[in-house]
């Protein structure tokens, strides 16, 4: 009885926090200035159609640059404890033959997806955390399917270390062509032609980067479950 009485006072809490975020909502009807200056600058300041990735890659870069140095030291405490694990449990087992033939039609068309995501990042909805989860997503496929399928962790390693300083670089790269106030500034390469894929500066490039280290690490994490697994 006692732990229902707590159930319910909980749900009651929480619906009276978030009562005020139903009862004062209302659908905007114009973008505030703020959107508004983001909306506008996405076009006219970095020639790209897509502002959501104006936000992300350029004006709030260094946040960007935040999440993905958490997801870094995530998958680095992931991998230790993994190791750590006391080895209790069961094997892995072979995947059918239908998951098998699937597995290895679909893996390949999978990371090609996962490439276009972030190469075109600029142009439609997607970029480099979308396209590294979907790339990661084929090999963690694979890897259920085919019991001898190994992920090197140097070459993870390397891939996730390269694209990650090459990120910074290109940061920096705004810094020392455009100015103090420029990091991340993508604006230091030509702008192209609007909606061509070669446009938006650096953008795609950064789009890039980040796509190989989101999918790099989260391989690696993916790799070292697998390896926990055959270990046990």
């Amino acid at each position: 009885m006692i732990k229902y009485l707590f159930i319910f006072l909980a749900l009651a809490g929480l619906a009276w926090i978030l009562f005020p975020l139903v009862a004062d909502f209302s659908t905007a009807e114009r973008l505030n200035p703020l959107a508004s200056e983001y909306v506008r600058g996405s076009t006219a300041d970095l020639n790209m159609p897509n502002a959501v990735t104006a936000v992300v890659v350029s004006y709030r870069g260094l946040d960007t640059l935040g999440e993905v140095t958490v997801l870094f030291l995530a998958t680095m405490g992931i991998g230790y404890f993994l190791k750590r694990r006391n080895k209790k449990g069961n094997s892995r087992t072979e995947g059918s033959e239908i998951l098998q033939t699937g597995a290895k039609f679909l893996t390949p068309l999978i990371v090609v997806l996962g490439i276009y995501i972030f190469t075109h990042g600029h142009l439609s909805p997607g970029g480099g955390f979308q396209g590294g989860v979907v790339i990661a997503s084929a090999i963690l496929m694979i890897g259920v399917a085919e019991i001898n399928f190994r992920l090197s962790h140097l070459v993870l390693h390397v891939s996730e270390s390269i694209s990650g300083i090459a990120y910074v670089g290109m940061g920096l790269a705004g810094l020392v062509i455009l100015g103090a106030d420029h990091f991340l500034d993508p604006r230091y390469l030509l702008e192209g032609r609007f909606l061509a894929l070669f446009s938006a500066g650096a953008v795609p490039i950064i789009y890039s980067l980040i796509g190989v280290k989101v999918g790099s690490e989260l391989a690696s994490v993916l790799s070292s479950i697998q390896d926990e697994g055959d270990e046990t």
